[in-house]
């Protein structure tokens, strides 16, 4: 990061860029766990006790879970990329 911000990344292109890319892999890993869960509906029937199998509510309350959490996980250090001194991290590296 501190390369692209030498070459004039804005503090805002490195920030969308990491937490596209965390919401690029979560999107996956949901789409991932919404297939495994309705394929697995018939194990978990005798498990849920007030829910329906396929609740939309339920579903829509966990995803909206995920995003939260994901977009909070990967803000911060996305944000402290995008301040970094170029000339620091070059003279690290």
């Amino acid at each position: 990061m501190g390369i692209r911000v030498a070459l004039g990344a804005t503090t805002g292109s490195v920030i969308r860029l990491i937490v596209g890319d965390t919401l690029t892999a979560v999107t996956a890993g949901v789409v991932a766990g919404v297939i495994v869960s309705v394929a697995a509906t018939r194990l978990l029937v005798p498990y849920l006790f007030g829910v329906g199998v396929a609740d939309p509510t339920t579903y829509a309350v966990i995803l909206a879970a995920l995003a939260s959490v994901s977009i909070a996980a990967s803000w911060m250090p996305a944000r402290r990329a995008g301040r970094v001194e170029p000339a620091i991290v070059l003279r690290q590296e």
